[in-house]
């Protein structure tokens, strides 16, 4: 990745304002605002940008792309993060970030489940007690039902989390989404809260309280914290321009 000139104030003060009109959202719409985590969406922005927010303060960053996502882990093995992983993730490349990931938030399909299962089960026992680390995941729905856009459609939700729950390194913590790239703002609220009840009706199904919805970007996310977003992805808006 090329490196360039990183204005850090400039990063800085970005991010502070992206987190008072988070923080103002929720408490518009009632919420407390510890309740909304921001993810800093750092992907094509150099380990040093991620670095700078860090040390700020910021703990979530997002990646989309694993070899650049893995390359950031080790660049920055020091530092405190809880990394994302938002991504589509081909089937292949599930050995190389189960267990490495906070959060994956695009599981879509069995297949990759079941990768990420047994890419878990190879990984060496870390407690004391003998137990095996658990992979959180999040179900990605196509929730605008575009043909050309990644996630497991609403009528195959509830079977994808049936036969996930069989898996026992892997828990489902709720759903991620995207409403369709022409629905903006207000348009996008729809999406948001159709989301929202698919997780509580998920959560009612398989009989385990699912927190968590990832949903809304730079564009959205007001929207999508008034309708319940757990975790909001936002990298524009922090970082500027993404370099190429």
């Amino acid at each position: 990745m090329n490196e360039c000139h990183i204005d850090s104030a400039a990063i800085i003060a970005r991010y502070d304002a992206v987190v008072e009109k988070v923080a103002q959202a929720a408490r518009n719409a009632g919420r407390n605002p510890e309740d909304v985590t921001l993810i800093a969406v750092s992907k094509r922005h150099p380990a040093e940008a991620i670095k700078i927010l860090n040390n700020h303060g910021q703990l979530d960053f997002g990646e989309n792309y694993v070899q650049e996502a893995v390359a950031k882990q080790e660049e920055l093995a020091q530092c405190n993060i809880n990394w994302h992983f938002i991504g589509h993730v081909q089937s292949k490349k599930a050995k190389d970030i189960a267990g490495k990931f906070t959060l994956i938030h695009s599981v879509d399909r069995l297949v990759l489940a079941q990768k990420l299962q047994k890419r878990m089960e190879m990984l060496p026992v870390s407690s004391l007690d003998g137990e095996r680390k658990v992979q959180d995941i999040l179900l990605q729905v196509n929730i605008g039902e575009e043909a050309q856009k990644s996630g497991v459609d609403k009528d195959g939700l509830f079977e994808l989390a049936e036969q996930i729950m069989a898996f026992p390194q892997l828990r489902i913590c709720g759903l991620m989404g995207m409403p369709p790239a022409s629905s903006v703002a207000e348009k996008a609220r729809p999406f948001f809260s159709n989301l929202r009840i698919l997780r509580d009706s998920l959560s009612t199904h398989i009989g385990i309280p699912m927190k968590h919805l990832s949903m809304g970007m730079t564009q959205d996310y007001v929207q999508a914290i008034e309708e319940g977003a757990t975790f909001v992805r936002i990298g524009t808006e922090i970082f500027g321009p993404r370099p190429y």
